[in-house]
This record gives C-alpha cells, structure tokens and sequence, in this order.
C-alpha cells in the first residue's frame, strides 16, 4: 500500500515479502546514446539463488535530460518452466512505496499457480531507489529505530515543533546523502518499467501489482496505454484522490478493521478486551494514551535490544496485525493481554515484522527512506502547517482511533525540493479515463490500507477493467484464500479471458 510517513514515523503499512537479494547498484553510470539505446540494451542474464537468474537494467535519471547519467536496477527473473508454451514475461511489483520487485519474484512460488508459472517468466525489479536500485538512503539504523519509536501525534505546541524539526532534519540528511532525489518519482519508474518491457523483448507489458504497485501500473498505462497487455491491479488506489483524503480514508480504513478485529475478538476465549465494542475501543485508546508517558518494556529480554514499546510502536504494531485476519488477529489478542500486563512483547514483535527489522537491529530494506521521499515528490502536501492544524480534528471525528496519528502525515514533504513539473511527471495532470486492453482492478471490501472505494474510483478510470469485489477482511485480494478470485486472476493471465461482468467473490 501507500506508505505514509508521518513526520517520518511510518504508520500505515506496505505489504512486504522479504528474501534474500542481489547487491546494491549505487553508482552512477555515464548515459547510454539516446532512448532507443536503453530501450535495445541487450539484459546480461546470470544465475542467481539456484533456481533464478539476475541482471542489471540501465535507465537514464532524468527523461528530460538524458546527459545526466544513468541508474542501475536490479532485475530477477523466474523463468516459465513451460518454455515451449510460455506467454511472456509477467512483470511484479508487491506494494510500498518501497517494496521489493526482486524479493517479490522470488516469491514467486508462493504467489501464483503453478499454471502460470509455467506459462510466464515471473519478473521483479527494485523500483528507483529501492533496496538495491541506486538506493536512497538517510538514516542509520540508529535513527531508523528512533524514528519508528518517536511521537506520532502531536498533542502540544512543543511536540509539534519537535516534529518539524526532526521533519527538517530527515530531509536534510536525504539531500545530504542522495545526489538526485528530486528524480525517484513513480511516474519515472513506471518509464523505467517500459525500459524494461523492451529490453525483455515484449510487444506489450503484462503487470501484476498489489497495493501501490497499482498506482505504479496505472502511471504506465497513462503513459503508454497502447502497450498494455495483461494488467492486474490489486488493492488499488485511486490516484485522483487528494493526499488530504487518502490519508483520512485510510485512517478510516483502519478503524474499520479494527472495529471488525473487535467483532472477531468477542468471539473468542482469549479476547482480553470487553465484548461492548465501544468499551473496548475505549481501552485501546487508554492504552495508547498511557504509552506515550509510560512505555511497554518487552517481559522476555532481548541480547542487545532495549527497546521498549512506544505509544507510535504499539500503534504500528496494532495497524501491523489488521493486514492479516488469519495470523495478524490472534497476535493482536495477546499483544492486548500483554498489554494489560504492562508488557510490550508481541507490540513490538508485529512493528519488526512490518519493518522488516531483523533481531540483531539491521533493517532488511530501505523501505521508510524511499518510501517517504518517494510519497512526497508523488503527492506533494502543499498545506501550511496552520491548515494541517485546523484540518487535525478532521482525523479524529472520522477515525477516533487511528485518525490522530494520521493527522500530520507528509509534514516532512514541506521540506523536501519539490520534483521537476513537466510533461513526464504526475503532479501535472489528473487521470480522468484510460483506455487500455481489458484488465482486472480488485478490491477488497475491509481492507485498511487501500479503501474499498479507492478499487471502485480505479475501475471507474480504467474504462475496459472488470472490477472483482473480495467481500472479506485484509489487505489486497489475489491468495487469500478466495477461489473466485484467483480463478478469475487464473484465467485471465492463461487464456486473456476477463469475466463477463464485474464479480462479488467471498473467502
């Protein structure tokens, strides 16, 4: 999903697969002669993980002025193990910003049917920026854990100043340590993407995104409509929303969740919460109130990690759980009894498995600076502070639980040198309709992330797509469990056959 960063404290969650990776592609190379050259480069394909094979794709900084240089991507490739039959390459991108395409692909296993991998090539690239592609980076991992750790909500004068200025700080290390920043854009990447569409040697690009990943296949659509072949977008956004409203839609989105984690709980044996939905509502919020002066330490130590679980920690902690019905929930349920207790364990536990922080304290990604400086040149805030005050008590009205720790996200976007306003990038235009071949737009109808509504705005622009409706809890609807949906997905990827009206599909 969309990553947001509220003053750099990341709330809302990406959906993320980890595995191992290629090495890290920082340096910057001389340009290639003109378009056509990046777009002809002949990809030098080797053997990497057993089973996969990996390579670097070149793409100019900036489409404007190919003089500047070039970045390398990582690229991963699972090959259709059916080669006689295969359909083409299937190119993936699991969410963020800031996730993963290489760890996405190798993935593959475990996210497709076995039809289809033996009919496509399953592709992954690290967008610009990300993990391994020219990554940007601005914070030790130090920092990285103060900054998770750090307060989310505001409540005073003095804690909004405090925000600003580690808001400020954050930026400044980026432009600091990042030659180029202003040119991680998705609506670069999603050129990128076409780079390497054509140096895979495809006609027409076949896209399976989750989350934002959907954002990242609609920018390729705008742009080059006409070489869309099979697209799947999974927990989609709505890219004609204001920043102001995703965040306030997502904010709503996961009280809802919650609300139904609640629901759920109440069934249950082990639920420590009251069953009267807003009694237990009303404890969560104690709980949090009371961990911003009066932290969780963890009962069970940890070698060389003293930690303890901060109000914004167990917040993303909470937020962590409602991605995942079937394994977050009854984490959540004892992260609440622990909570009773005075423990934060399993709090802090579900904010390292978003995180992706290892126990030794590395962070497997990047993920919380390019995903920040990616949303920022994306959807640039251009509120005063002033307005972003007043439109606080918005948050709270609509979400009562979630909203006051979204109120002030992307403040740290008032500090970074706004990208470049020209015809290749998407501050410049709104999507009004696309039309492309026919795809696939699913949403589910609890998700937290990305809205349900957001699916529908989707399909709306996308005036050839088929829209799935996944009525269940959850983030993103593709592997989940539903054999309506994957068999529509199925079909659709081996035979190119969408279904003949839009559907409603249950777990």
């Amino acid at each position: 999903m969309k990553k947001r960063t509220p003053f750099l404290t990341a709330l809302t969650l990406a959906f993320a697969l980890v595995a191992a990776g290629c090495a890290s592609n920082v340096a910057i190379e001389k340009p290639l002669s003109d378009l056509a050259a990046y777009e002809n480069q002949k990809l030098d394909w080797a053997t990497c993980y057993e089973d996969f094979e990996c390579t670097d794709l070149r793409v100019p900084i900036d489409y404007a002025d190919l003089t500047v240089g070039t970045f390398k991507l990582a690229v991963l490739r699972y090959k259709a193990q059916d080669q006689k039959n295969r359909i083409g390459s299937l190119i993936v991108n699991p969410g963020g910003p800031g996730g993963s395409g290489v760890d996405y692909a190798y993935n593959a296993e475990y996210v497709f049917d076995p039809d289809v991998l033996d009919r496509y090539d399953i592709v992954g690239f690290d967008p610009r920026g990300v993990d391994r592609s020219a990554p940007i980076e601005c914070l030790t991992d130090e920092e990285t854990d103060a900054n998770y750790a750090s307060d989310a909500k505001p409540d005073t004068e003095a804690e909004l100043e405090k925000a600003l200025a580690d808001s400020e700080d954050f930026i400044k290390k980026c432009e600091e340590k990042n030659e180029f920043l202003t040119h991680y854009s998705t609506a670069e990447s999603a050129r990128d993407m076409d780079i390497l569409r054509s140096a895979l040697g495809d006609k027409k690009i076949n896209f399976f995104g989750k989350s934002y990943g959907t954002y990242l296949g609609t920018l390729y659509a705008q742009f080059f409509p006409d070489k869309v072949g099979r697209m799947i977008l999974d927990g989609a956004l709505d890219p004609n929303i204001s920043i102001l409203e995703q965040n306030i839609s997502q904010a709503v989105g996961f009280d809802i969740a919650l609300d139904a984690f609640l629901a759920d709980c109440a069934k249950q044996d082990d639920c420590p919460l009251p069953a009267n939905r807003q009694e237990a509502t009303a404890a969560i919020i104690a709980l949090f109130t009371t961990a911003a002066t009066n932290p969780l330490p963890r009962k069970t130590k940890v070698e060389n990690d003293d930690r303890v679980a901060t109000e914004s920690l167990i917040v993303l902690g909470t937020a962590s759980a409602l991605y995942d019905d079937v394994d977050g929930w009854p984490k959540l349920r004892t992260a609440f009894l622990e909570g009773q207790r005075g423990f934060g364990d399993t709090f802090l536990d579900l904010a390292d498995q978003y995180t992706g922080r290892s126990s030794d304290g590395m962070y497997m990604s990047n993920e919380l600076d390019s995903g920040a400086v990616i949303d920022c040149l994306d959807w640039p805030d251009t509120r005063s502070i002033e307005q972003t005050k007043a439109e606080a008590q918005r948050f709270t009205d609509r979400a009562p639980v979630f909203g006051p720790y979204l109120a002030y996200t992307n403040i740290a976007c008032k500090s970074l040198t706004p990208a470049p306003k020209d015809k290749l990038t998407r501050t410049t235009n709104k999507i009004t309709s696309i039309k492309t071949a026919p795809i696939l737009v699913i949403g589910t109808t609890r998700d937290p992330a990305t809205p349900y509504d957001w699916a529908v705005g989707l399909h709306e622009i996308f005036t050839t797509s088929k829209l799935i409706s996944l009525d269940a809890d959850g983030h993103t609807g593709q592997g989940r469990g539903s054999a309506c949906v994957d068999n529509a997905v199925d079909s659709y990827l081996l035979q190119g056959v969408t279904p003949k009206n839009n559907l409603v599909c249950n777990l």
